[in-house]
């Protein structure tokens, strides 16, 4: 079906900046919501952002809006998380997912995950 790889982590300071890749195989990629969610150690893993299959409908948390963009690109079938002006609270797993049923995707309505990327800001 769809598999999912994340790509791009590693470690900044605070205020820099990282862009985030998932790519993925299967040739139905481009009519699933993809989202980004993140894990600290200890916490729940939370949405942090999602785009619809046409690329139209973005959806951000409130703790990255303003810094975060998401876009994705069907024809490379990859979708690309840009986080500029980063935080130390910021640090986390980092996972894509992919959801077929709605233009928008939640954390219990998955479908695909991918195995994560750190993310990690130093202060």
């Amino acid at each position: 079906q769809v598999q999912l790889v994340e790509s791009g982590g590693g470690l900044v300071q605070a205020g820099g900046s990282l862009r985030l890749s998932c790519a993925a195989s299967g040739r139905t990629f481009s009519r699933y919501t993809v989202g980004w969610f993140r894990q600290a150690p200890g916490k729940e893993r939370e949405f942090v952002a999602s785009i619809s299959w046409t690329g139209i409908l973005t959806y951000y948390a409130d703790s990255v809006k303003g810094r975060f963009t998401i876009s994705r690109d069907n024809a490379k079938n990859t979708v690309y998380l840009q986080m500029n002006s980063l935080k130390p609270e910021d640090t986390a797993v980092y996972y894509c997912a992919a959801a077929s049923a709605s233009p928008v995707i939640t954390l219990n309505k998955v479908d695909y995950w991918g195995q994560g990327t750190q993310v990690t800001v130093s202060s």
